[in-house]
Formats: C-alpha cells, sequence, structure tokens
C-alpha cells in the first residue's frame, strides 16, 4: 500500500511543517513578534475561517478536478505561507495563519481522497485514508527532531523558509505529474453544491461523524499548540529537548491509528467501530483531564503516550466509518471530514488560547475536556445503520 501510495505519503510528511515549526518554538516567536503565548498562539483561529470557506467550497468538486492539480495547489499555497511566517511580524504570522487554513483544506482532502480512490473495497480504502492522515499527524511531530538540529544553526525563521523550498519544489512536482489528467468520472460529477450536502446529511450518522472528527482535532490540536508552553514552563525543557516529547506523541499517534486501522479492516472485529470510538473518547477524556495537573515528568509523559494513542484510535474509527457508509460519496465525506478536521486545528488554537489566558492551564484542561465531552455524547449517536 505504501508503494503505491508514496507520492501522497510524501506530500503529506511536508503539510503540517509549519504547524510543527509554529508549535517547537511558540515561546520564540512570541517574543520576536512582541506578544504573549496565548495571544500568538491563538491567532492560529483565525485559519479556521479560511480553511473553513475552502473546504465547503472544495468537496463537492473532490470528483472533477484531477487530483495532482489541486494537491500542487495546496503545497503551493502552503510553501507562500511558510515565508509570511518567517517575516515573524503580528500581521505576517496573522496572514500565515490564513494562508495555512486554506492550503489545509486544499491539500488534506485531495491527498486523502485519492489514496482511498486507489483501491476498491470498502476496508482497503478506509485503511488507505487512515493511512494519509496518520501519516500527516504523525510525519508533522516527528520531524522535531530533525527541525531541531538544523534550528540549532539558522533558527525558526531558516526552518520555515526550508519548509516553503519543499513545498514549492512539491508543488512543481505534483504540477507536472498531474498535466493532461483526467478528473476522476463518477455518475455524480453534475451534482450540485447543495445537493450533494444533502446527500452526505442522508447517510446514517454522517453527521455525528463529522462533527465528532472536527471536536476531536480541536481538542488534540489545540492541546498541542501549548505543549512546547507547558513544558517549558512546568519543567523547564528547552526546544531541543522537547522534540523527544514531541516524538513520543507523535510516534503514539502514528502507531495507534494504524493498528486500529488494521484492526478495523478484519472481516469481524471482536469490538466493532463504534464501539471503539466510544472507547476512544473516553479514554482522552480522561487523559486531557489528568494532563494539565500531573505531578511528575514520567506520569506526564505517559500521558502525552496516552492522549496521542486514544486520538489516533478515534481517527481510525471515523474515517472507517465515513468510507463504509459513504458509497459513491466517499470522496465529498473524505474531503468534508478533512475540511473540518483543519477547521478543528485553528479553532483548537483558538479556544486553548482563550482558556489559557483567562485560566492558566488550569482553564485549558476544562476546555479541552469540554470539548472531548461534547465528542463523546454524539459518538453515542452513532449506532450502527440498519441493514
Amino acid at each position: 500500500m505504501a508503494k503505491r501510495l508514496w507520492p501522497f505519503l510524501l506530500a503529506s510528511t511536508v503539510s503540517l511543517i509549519p504547524f510543527t515549526v509554529f508549535g517547537m518554538y511558540l515561546v520564540p516567536i512570541s517574543e520576536a513578534a512582541g506578544g504573549s503565548v496565548a495571544e500568538i498562539g491563538g491567532l492560529r483561529g483565525l485559519g479556521g475561517l479560511a480553511a473553513l470557506a475552502v473546504g465547503v467550497l472544495l468537496a463537492p468538486l473532490m470528483d472533477r478536478a484531477p487530483r495532482e492539480l489541486v494537491a500542487a495547489g495546496g503545497l503551493a499555497l502552503l510553501g507562500v505561507s511558510a515565508v509570511l511566517g518567517a517575516v515573524g511580524n503580528v500581521f505576517a504570522l496573522a496572514a500565515f495563519c490564513l494562508l495555512i487554513g486554506a492550503s489545509t483544506s486544499i491539500l488534506a482532502p485531495s491527498i486523502g481522497a485519492a489514496a482511498a480512490d486507489r483501491f476498491r473495497s470498502p476496508a482497503a480504502a478506509g485503511r488507505a485514508a487512515t493511512l494519509v492522515s496518520a501519516t500527516t499527524s504523525a510525519m508533522a511531530m516527528l520531524a522535531a527532531p530533525v527541525l531541531a538540529g538544523p534550528g540549532l544553526i539558522w533558527g525558526w525563521r531558516g526552518n520555515l523558509l526550508a519548509a516553503a523550498a519543499i513545498s514549492l519544489a512539491l508543488a512543481a512536482a505534483f504540477f507536472w505529474r498531474g498535466r493532461g489528467r483526467k478528473a476522476p468520472i463518477t455518475h455524480r460529477e453534475r451534482m450540485s453544491y447543495l445537493a450533494t450536502y444533502r446527500e452526505l446529511a442522508r447517510i446514517p450518522g454522517a453527521l455525528p461523524l463529522l462533527a465528532i472528527a472536527m471536536l476531536r482535532t480541536a481538542a488534540f490540536m489545540g492541546y498541542l499548540a501549548y505543549l512546547a508552553a507547558f513544558y517549558d514552563e512546568k519543567f523547564e525543557l528547552a526546544p531541543g529537548w522537547f522534540a523527544l516529547v514531541w516524538s513520543l506523541s507523535g510516534a503514539s499517534f502514528f502507531l495507534g491509528n494504524l493498528l486500529s486501522g488494521r484492526y478495523l479492516a478484519t472481516d469481524r472485529p471482536w469490538i466493532t467501530p463504534e464501539r471503539l470510538l466510544v472507547v476512544g473518547i473516553t479514554t482522552a477524556l480522561l487523559a486531557v483531564s489528568a494532563f494539565y495537573f500531573s505531578p511528575t515528568l514520567p506520569l506526564t509523559l505517559l500521558l502525552t503516550a496516552l492522549m496521542g494513542a486514544s486520538h489516533a484510535t478515534v481517527a481510525a474509527c471515523v474515517t472507517t466509518l465515513l468510507v463504509r457508509r459513504s458509497g459513491d460519496l466517499r470522496g465529498s465525506a473524505l474531503s468534508v471530514n478533512a475540511a473540518g478536521m483543519s477547521l478543528g486545528t485553528f479553532l483548537g488554537a483558538a479556544v486553548g488560547g482563550l482558556g489559557l489566558g483567562l485560566g492558566g492551564y488550569p482553564g485549558t484542561a476544562i476546555t479541552f475536556a469540554a470539548i472531548t465531552l461534547v465528542a463523546l455524547l454524539l459518538a453515542l449517536r452513532t449506532g450502527e445503520p440498519r441493514p
């Protein structure tokens, strides 16, 4: 599967590098911009507006445009946003956040839908889409040790400029690969925007699943947005040492997503995707409720790993259920799901910054726990559809 999907997996490894740099170096970036951690970190909430607008416009078009050309556009926009982020003032960082939201909403749906389209069976398609999403999140976090070394030489600005160069080079490669290719052809290609969304709403459990994906992403990515600052304040971990913590979180997410995706692809899993979804969200709720109050570094690291694994399990369950239940609308469903997760990424940073500004890290814990609790209530409404 990796051999067939390697161009999309490569693009997924690059897509969140700017976010990784921003999360790793949030403290020095805030100092350079002349703002607090909560203020600068919360700027990423602006990206949610762009993610939502672009995602809504793009989803019905996923089956009407060549995937490679769409991905090339997303990568080019990603490179431009990284250049703006390297400027480092408040206005440039605000533009950086807006463009990152737009680029993620373009890139993630295109490569996720393309991966699912490479396989005919629902189980294999679900595994392919899960593999891409896992690689996107995991490689962004596992890239931290690689970024930490060059960062000692040229700083966070150099890392952003390097990300821009890689993104633009990949954009050119995807554009060359997609030239002359035809758009995917389906009998639904002339369906209007509103008709597409009406069909999606009729899929059993689709709306709760899409909402869960957005809320889960908001809780997890918001938690990651302030992870470096938390470890720096409580345990005085410098960015170099924190790279190992970032890798622990990334490895936990990747392994949890990969293993749960493989398990759910079996013919008759002992635990159904619907039940495993509830178990994963419950575990995530307990982990985030305890994380910010952990008294020791080893326990905090354990909770960091548990957060990654539990959220990865939830992500795999949502992807599997959407792919199995969507049928011919799989591409559109995955596109809306990716757009919702993009919105959740930046929404989590914004509400996390609000909680941090109002109540410190206990306020952040309450904020993310409340978001996860809402996702748990929705998960109870995604029962198995009747045959």
